[in-house]
């Protein structure tokens, strides 16, 4: 559930974000007649996001066993894309999403009413089609059913009172640093998920070893144990995983996240580098 609220928040707040640039806009340009359209167009993409996710899972649950697996497999590879994708892009983009947003805004304004609704759709429906399919993918493997939909609301739910804390102005948090640390822990998340995918593939069929274990560390972590069922639910680490699982865990997730945290390391100053202080 951990690891399901991590992706709540981080993707609702990106949504938030967006949504709170649009209606600070037309609020502050004097065009508060127009926010129905942006609202409009938020409720329409958050509707697709939440009928996409429940296609997700009803179609799932019309196959068979070894088609369920592969199905699942495939989610998850498109969820680790989606988040990859993702983080590098907001990593990128933190500090000028609201000028290019609110750019595509006056375009959009100097088309007609429909045009703000259709911006604000394709604003939030990427995030919320992300959103989906990173949920359906964490919670495959969840022994409680409403843990993950715990998880997602209550992440969603966060955000939202962020967003609008942000927006009122009430706090005011360094959204670089938020996003550069959550995308470091979504790496981690997404090494689980892609670790998820290569056992899905091992369950069908697809891929052997399914009986070939890296290593066997139950005796120190015990699978019933809280802190055992935390790593697992967060990052996937579980006690007698596979070798190719192990494979797919590491060859993801340390490269992505060496990639990911480089610039940060490269903007640390060393301690020989850094100016000494004059003052007395």
């Amino acid at each position: 559930m951990t690891a399901i609220y991590l992706i709540g928040l981080r993707e609702g707040l990106e949504i938030t974000l967006v949504v709170s640039i649009l209606v600070a806009f037309l609020v502050k340009s004097d065009r508060k007649h127009l926010l129905k359209f942006v609202w409009a167009g938020v409720a329409a993409a958050v509707l697709l996001s939440v009928g996409f996710a429940a296609l997700l899972e009803a179609g799932a649950a019309t196959l068979s066993f070894e088609h369920q697996e592969l199905f699942e497999a495939c989610a998850s590879f498109a969820a680790v894309i989606f988040v990859t994708w993702m983080i590098f892009w907001m990593r990128r983009m933190a500090r000028r999403m609201g000028a290019e947003l609110r750019g595509r805004l006056e375009e959009a304004i100097q088309v007609g009413a429909w045009a703000i609704a259709g911006m604000a759709f394709l604003a939030v429906i990427r995030e919320g089609l992300e959103t989906s399919i990173l949920f359906y993918a964490a919670a495959q493997g969840t022994k409680d059913s409403a843990e993950p939909l715990i998880g997602i609301s209550l992440g969603l739910l966060t955000s939202v009172v962020l967003g609008w804390l942000l927006y009122a102005s009430a706090v005011r948090i360094n959204l670089t640093r938020f996003f550069t640390w959550t995308g470091a822990l979504l790496v981690l998340v997404a090494a689980g998920i892609f670790k998820y995918g290569v056992h899905d593939l091992q369950e069908s069929g697809v891929l052997p070893g399914i009986n070939t274990h890296a290593y066997d560390v139950t005796g120190a972590l015990p699978p019933d144990t809280w802190y055992a069922e935390l790593l697992r639910g967060m990052f996937n680490i579980t006690p007698q995983p596979t070798v190719l699982e192990t494979v797919a865990w590491l060859g993801y997730g340390i490269p992505v996240l060496v990639l990911f945290l480089l610039p940060l390391l490269k903007k640390t100053p060393t301690p020989a580098s850094q100016p000494v202080s004059t003052s007395a």
